[in-house]
């Protein structure tokens, strides 16, 4: 058949669907009047209907009304002036009827302007899709897709398992654990000194800081990644320091690429330095302390780089040449999107753990893959085909915001928001004025999708699944023993079947929630919207009794020699059996007594003095730190509960 048939059936089909679509608007007019006309009735009309004549030989001269009619009849008659506004509000917000497709939205890039003789033509989606038009053979979207899984299987393994598994380290990795996790006398943390350890750590360790105060001697830490020491001539980091920090802080590695770094554990030191270099500062510890260690000059691990930006620059140009120079069908590129996002993740930007568990990889990666053909099947399959002719636009409207999706980690690094708890809330600063903007943003943007919607004439459909969602919700939340977790993955499965529609910003928000969606299945795996409070808490405070000293400011006598000198506390309350006293950030003494000797420490040294009680084994909360200075002045603790 001639191109020029092609062109006047092509032209001729237009034509039709212009002349249907014109139909269709006339019936939606016609039929918007008779409604109109039928709600504005006054009550003498609808008297006058319900008294018509009806035939008892013929059932259907009386069929029975449904309920809503029936009601609706009936307000009608005694309230007609509200009825016809309500009327003409609920037919406003029901849309048209029949339902309306929208059209595909013209591309922005094929610019043809027209303005007092003045004539701009500048087709460049067009310029698109005609030059690169050689580059869409199905056969080389195949050769360049086997060619990205070999080249990603390499990278991969540069990455991640060129180095011994046991030499990977997180960014939150130390010697000692926090309060008494070490055991009485940090004997679970043995041994102490003449050990080494060559190790490597990840890119952006910088970032990684404490969610909860942890308390140093007298000081409270927090939102900071934890280091204590390291500004001595030898560069002494006390036990519990995060060690990619301290490496970071030591210039050994980049927070970029990561790196290697070897150190050895040195037993006791006393009077831990603090240190600001590289964007880092530590702090200091006036006292003793177990367990510290100093940097090596060397290291044997090689292939220490973390290649994460190199990947994503490879991933973004791959993404890049599918959606605007192979361009196979639209749901080969999602399915593309999808695989390259997740697997982005999980072996590159945020990895559970290194070398990344391909096992735990595989077995979240087929229920991702059914929750995103929900996603396809909801919205995409309506969105991404809009967007054929316009190449370079969907490019950008669905991969900046895809990659924006996927990188959560670093996107929204700097929202002082962590969990959608009151807890995590309340005790990040700035975290209520955030959570305000966000709402706000994300209000705007459901109340034009909204708009949207209705234009449709599918709003009652959308709007009667998210009221029964947001039902079940309410009912799940008040579940006794649970806590309602909104995780990131889940809330992307809640907007997307609203974005189902061929518009910009439809696509905007399709991009970002994927990637989100991704960004949250795969580095922290499909966890439960229920969970327990002992899951949430972490090393938060448990909100347990606290006890109290008896030894306080008045009561203490400086004129007692050091080594006579006993702290006493107050008896057990009901439920608790014992208690554990923690000296310096040690833990010194487990069991019923009511006083410790301090005969075993150093007189001129400041010491800091943390009581819990204890049930079963299980530690309460400590209290805040009591100090006592080498000239005898003893500071009470504060109000509160330490960690």
């Amino acid at each position: 058949m001639s191109s020029v048939d092609s062109e006047n059936r092509s032209s001729l089909h237009r034509e039709s669907i212009h002349r249907d679509s014109i139909h269709s608007v006339h019936d939606q007019i016609s039929s918007h009047a008779t409604s109109s006309q039928l709600y504005s009735k006054t009550s003498s009309d609808v008297q006058a209907l319900d008294t018509t004549p009806l035939d008892p030989e013929d059932p259907e001269s009386h069929p029975r009304l449904v309920w809503y009619h029936r009601v609706q009849r009936r307000i009608a008659a005694r309230y007609p002036k509200l009825s016809s506004k309500a009327s003409r509000f609920l037919l406003y917000w029901r849309g048209p009827r029949p339902k309306l497709d929208l059209p595909n939205p013209r591309p922005w890039l094929d610019i043809d302007f027209h303005w007092k003789g003045i004539n701009i033509v500048l087709p460049i989606e067009s310029t698109i899709l005609r030059t690169t038009r050689p580059l869409t053979n199905p056969w080389l979207f195949v050769v360049l897709a086997a060619a990205y899984i070999v080249g990603l299987a390499f990278f991969a393994r540069a990455q991640a398992f060129l180095t011994p598994s046991d030499a990977y380290i997180t960014c939150t990795s130390v010697y000692w654990s926090s309060n008494a996790g070490c055991g009485l006398d940090g004997q679970e943390c043995t041994p102490f000194s003449n050990s080494s350890f060559d190790f490597r750590c990840p890119a952006q360790c910088s970032s990684v800081v404490l969610e909860n105060p942890r308390t140093v001697g007298n000081q409270q830490v927090d939102f900071v990644p934890l280091i204590v020491g390291g500004g001595d001539e030898n560069r002494t980091y006390r036990g519990d320091t995060f060690i990619c920090a301290a490496a970071l802080q030591a210039g050994l590695i980049s927070d970029s690429r990561g790196g290697c770094a070897s150190l050895s554990l040195i037993g006791n030191f006393t009077n831990f330095l603090p240190l600001s270099a590289n964007g880092l500062t530590s702090i200091g510890f006036p006292t003793v302390f177990p367990l510290s260690w100093q940097f090596n000059d060397h290291t044997s691990l090689t292939s220490c780089a973390d290649n994460r930006n190199a990947a994503l620059a490879m991933n973004i140009m791959i993404t890049f040449i599918l959606l605007v120079v192979v361009r196979p069908k639209p749901i080969v590129i999602y399915w593309c999107l999808v695989c390259i996002g997740y697997w982005h993740v999980t072996l590159f930007s945020q990895p559970q753990s290194n070398p990344p568990p391909l096992d735990v990889a595989f077995g979240t990666f087929l229920p991702v893959l059914f929750i995103c053909y929900a996603f396809w099947r909801l919205a995409f399959r309506f969105t991404l085909p809009a967007f054929r002719k316009a190449p370079f636009e969907s490019a950008v409207w669905y991969l900046a915001t895809f990659w924006a999706g996927v990188l959560t980690n670093i996107t929204t690094d700097k929202i002082p928001i962590e969990t959608l708890t009151s807890s995590s809330i309340d005790k990040q600063r700035g975290a209520i004025t955030a959570l305000v903007i966000i709402v706000l943003i994300i209000l705007v943007m459901v109340l034009n999708q909204i708009r949207i919607i209705r234009k449709t004439g599918y709003l009652p459909y959308y709007l009667g699944w998210y009221i029964a969602g947001g039902l079940v919700a309410v009912v799940l939340a008040c579940l006794h023993g649970l806590v309602f977790r909104l995780h990131h993955y889940i809330i992307s499965i809640a907007l997307i079947p609203g974005t189902g529609f061929p518009t910009r910003p439809s696509a905007v928000y399709q991009g970002f929630l994927l990637g989100m969606f991704l960004n949250g299945a795969a580095a922290f795996g499909l966890d439960s919207i229920l969970q327990t409070p002992a899951e949430l808490v972490q090393d938060a405070p448990l909100g347990t009794t606290l006890p109290s000293f008896l030894t306080n400011s008045t009561s203490y006598n400086a004129s007692i020699p050091f080594v006579n000198q006993t702290i006493f506390w107050d008896v057990l309350p009901d439920g608790w059996d014992g208690f554990s006293l923690i000296v310096d950030d040690v833990e010194r003494y487990v069991g019923t007594a009511l006083n410790f000797s301090l005969a075993a420490f150093n007189a001129s040294l400041p010491h800091f003095f943390r009581l819990a009680l204890t049930s079963d084994g299980n530690l309460g909360d400590f209290t805040m730190p009591a100090t006592l200075f080498p000239n005898g002045t003893w500071i009470d603790p504060a109000p509160g509960s330490s960690t």
